[in-house]
C-alpha cells in the first residue's frame, strides 16, 4: 500500500505506457517486502530538466531512461560512470547529495545471454542493424566481448558518420565500421552475430521485420541472430533468422537484467532476477 512514507523509484520516456519495467520491478519490490514503488512518468523532450527538477523535489530515489531520453539526459548529470561516459549514454539515474549521477546498465543485460555461450569473440564478426542509443550499448558490448570486427548499419549517411566519429575518443577498444543498407549482402556472410536494436517488428507491428527474406538469406549458417525487441516473442525477424539455422536471442533477459543491475543500485543489496524475469514471462503469456 502507498503511504506518505513510500519511496518513489521510476522510468522515464516518451511513450512509455508500452513499458513493462513497472511490472518487474514492483514484482522484485514487493517480493523483498520493501515500501517502494516503481511508476511509469511520460517526459516529453522539451521538459527533460522540469521533470529533473520536480524528482529531487519529491525525493525521488532514482529512475530508469528509455527512447528519447538516453543521450539528451547526459549534461544534466552531475556524475556519469565511466562505462556511461564511454558509451554516451544513460539508462539509470539515482539522486545524491550533490545532483544526480547515471549510468548505463545496458551492457550488463546485451551482454548476459551471450556469455553463456560457447564462442570464440575474438574470431566473430558483428553486424548491428540501427545507430541510435541502444545500438551504442550493443557496440560497447561488442567491444568488451572483443569481436574481431564491429558493422553498424543504418540508413542516413550523415547519422552514420557522426555516430563513427563519436567513439574516437572511447577508452573502449571499438573497431567500427559504418554502412549504409544497402551493404548487408555483402556483410551478412561474415557475421557471426547479428543484432537489431531497430524498433521494426516490435508490437503491434508484428508483422514488420529490418530485413527481408533476400537479405536474411545471406546471413551465414550458425550465426546468432539477437533481437533487442521482447514483444512480440519471437519477432518476424527471429522466426526468420532461425528458419535460416540461425541460434536466436530475444530482448527479455536484456530487459531482465538491465532492470535488475540498476534496481540494486537504487537498493544497495541483492534483487531476486527470477521474480522479474517470471512476472514478465506469465504477463506475456510465454510461461516459464
Amino acid at each position: 500500500m502507498l503511504t506518505g512514507k513510500t519511496k518513489l523509484l521510476g522510468v522515464i520516456g516518451a511513450p512509455i505506457a508500452h513499458s513493462l519495467s513497472p511490472l518487474m520491478h514492483n514484482a522484485a519490490i514487493a517480493h523483498l517486502g520493501l515500501d517502494y514503488a516503481y511508476l511509469p512518468f511520460p517526459v516529453q523532450p522539451g521538459h527533460l530538466k522540469t521533470a529533473l527538477d520536480g524528482f529531487a523535489a519529491i525525493g525521488l530515489q532514482g529512475f530508469n531512461v528509455t527512447i528519447p531520453h538516453k543521450q539528451a539526459i547526459m549534461p544534466l548529470l552531475t556524475e556519469i560512470t565511466a562505462i556511461a561516459q564511454a558509451i554516451g549514454a544513460v539508462n539509470t539515474v539515482w539522486h545524491t547529495e550533490s545532483g544526480w549521477s547515471g549510468t548505463n546498465t545496458d551492457v550488463e543485460g546485451f551482454l548476459h545471454p551471450l556469455k553463456r555461450l560457447e564462442r570464440d569473440w575474438s574470431q566473430a564478426v558483428a553486424v548491428v542493424l540501427g545507430n541510435g542509443g541502444a545500438a551504442r550499448a550493443v557496440v560497447a558490448g561488442c567491444a568488451q566481448l572483443g569481436c574481431a570486427a564491429i558493422h553498424v548499419v543504418g540508413r542516413d549517411p550523415e547519422k552514420l558518420a557522426a555516430f563513427l566519429s563519436s567513439w574516437g575518443g572511447s577508452p573502449l577498444a571499438v573497431k567500427v565500421q559504418v554502412h549504409t543498407w544497402d551493404a548487408l549482402p555483402n556483410l551478412l556472410p561474415h557475421a557471426g552475430l547479428l543484432v537489431n536494436t531497430t524498433p521494426i517488428g516490435m508490437s503491434p507491428q508484428v508483422e514488420r521485420s529490418p530485413l527481408s527474406p533476400p537479405v536474411l538469406d545471406c546471413l551465414a549458417p550458425h550465426a546468432i541472430a539477437y533481437d533487442l525487441i521482447y514483444n512480440p516473442s519471437p519477432t518476424l525477424f527471429l522466426q526468420q533468422a532461425r528458419d535460416r539455422g540461425a541460434t536466436t536471442i530475444d530482448g527479455l533477459e536484456m530487459l531482465v537484467q538491465q532492470g535488475a543491475a540498476a534496481l540494486a543500485i537504487w537498493l544497495q543489496q541483492a534483487v531476486p532476477v527470477d521474480v522479474m524475469r517470471r512476472s514478465l514471462l506469465q504477463h506475456l503469456g510465454l510461461g516459464e
